[in-house]
């Protein structure tokens, strides 16, 4: 089998979309890489989802938490503690045994128990509470002088939010959001160990790089290409976030403006 008959019958395979079977023996480096390509499909899955849906409850928990109303801010205060607080792994563990637990009440939480949605839902809600402490700082730290031009200018509710402290809050929280962007897609991994599991064996693309590290009992190959995966990745989001803070900071002189750096978080 050539490698791009090899391509064709595996590239999408992580989908449900051509073989069906797995190969078993004689394995080739255009299998692995393949394989744990079609894999990072469900990694890209998760991590876009997440982000896209995360932000908006990321901004709303900000806001709430700067808000002058006890009930929101404790609610947000509390939300953002309790996820930041515990560690993703032990969330996807409770999260899966509540939907298992629901799903004996009410046929309607079956698919709640499935990765695409379950281990969605916990990315989602862990992201949110993370990057909403981002922009709670960022809030809390738009210049003074910023919000009194808005009030001199006549500047009054939603439209002094969608003018003036929004855009300012993004561009003051955008590098250390995009470094939040970055993690979160390397959390995806971390779906392989929870209690979530693959659908006939439609894994990410860990799921495929430990399957052939088992077969092969050689880490050495599978394991740098699903590394070098991530790291194509992690460029791409690097390069689209630069794109975005750009436009944020047009405004500025050029050197006033704030850059992205690459901070990797050790320990989370």
């Amino acid at each position: 089998m050539s490698c791009w008959e090899t391509i064709a019958d595996y590239g999408l395979r992580s989908i449900g979309i051509g073989e069906r079977l797995l190969p078993r023996e004689n394995f080739t480096l255009c299998q692995q890489v393949t394989l744990i390509g079609s894999g990072m499909i469900w990694n890209i899955y998760f991590g876009l989802l997440a982000l896209v849906s995360g932000f908006f409850l990321a901004t709303a928990a900000a806001l709430g938490k700067a808000s002058d109303r006890l009930v929101l801010r404790k609610l947000s205060e509390w939300f953002i503690f309790v996820f930041r607080g515990s560690p993703l792994f032990i969330q996807f563990f409770f999260a899966y045994f509540l939907f298992l637990s629901l799903k004996g009440v009410s046929p309607i939480f079956d698919v709640f128990t499935a990765a695409w949605l379950g281990a969605l839902i916990v990315l989602f809600l862990n992201t949110a509470a993370y990057s909403g402490e981002i922009f709670y700082g960022a809030l809390q730290s738009i210049p003074r002088g910023d919000l009194e031009a808005a009030d001199a200018y006549g500047f009054s509710g939603w439209a002094k939010f969608r003018k003036i402290t929004w855009p300012t809050m993004l561009r003051l929280a955008w590098p250390a959001y995009t470094n939040e962007a970055i993690f979160l897609f390397h959390a995806t991994t971390l779906v392989y160990f929870s209690g979530f599991p693959a659908w006939r064996q439609k894994g990410d693309a860990l799921y495929y790089a430990n399957y052939f590290a088992d077969k092969t009992f050689n880490p050495f190959v599978p394991y740098p290409i699903l590394a070098g995966f991530f790291i194509l990745l992690t460029l791409t989001v690097i390069g689209f976030f630069g794109v975005v803070n750009r436009r944020l900071n047009r405004h500025l002189p050029q050197e006033a403006r704030r850059r992205i750096k690459l901070r990797p978080t050790i320990l989370r």
